[in-house]
């Protein structure tokens, strides 16, 4: 990657990759979640998602380029961090909601500072459609951030300090 057109390319690449790795995530978080709301954040995340992939292509398009992913070790990492809490916290609790909201901040933090980076280097290129097409999708990772905290902070990280 010597251009930061290489580096944008590989960067919606990695992206790509990792909004797919999240589509397959959700329903199984969503089905881990004890919490009617953290169920319902992440099923309604994944709607989200769908629409955030289509977004990508449309970028992918407008740069005159084909859809494709590369893998993304830190997705497969984080999911897989996910993954283990589930086979360590068996049990529907609130502990395990409180891990489960932990795991999709960091996929969300990971989501925020690809697509932060791609935004601005897009803007920078004058690749305005895309810049604006990225930062679609950029804020709706923070707002989904930000019902994360006031899940966790609101009842469950209470919940699950109690029954610990």
């Amino acid at each position: 990657m010597n251009t930061l057109d290489e580096m944008i390319l590989h960067f919606m690449q990695d992206i790509y990759y990792a909004e797919r790795q999240i589509m397959k995530a959700l329903p199984k978080m969503a089905k881990a979640a004890q919490s009617a709301e953290l169920k319902q954040a992440f099923l309604t995340h994944r709607e989200e998602t769908q629409g955030q992939i289509e977004r990508l292509q449309q970028a992918f398009e407008a740069m005159g380029k084909r859809a494709k992913g590369v893998t993304c070790e830190a997705i497969n990492g984080l999911i897989e961090e996910c993954e283990e809490l589930l086979e360590e916290a068996t049990e529907p609790s609130p502990v395990r909601d409180a891990g489960l909201v932990a795991c999709a901040q960091a996929v969300e933090h990971y989501e925020i500072a690809r697509y932060g980076s791609l935004v601005a280097w897009t803007k920078a290129k004058g690749l305005t459609e895309v810049a604006t097409l990225l930062q679609q999708t950029l804020d709706e990772e923070k707002k989904t951030d930000t019902l994360l905290s006031k899940l966790g902070n609101a009842d469950l990280n209470k919940q699950a300090a109690k029954a610990a």
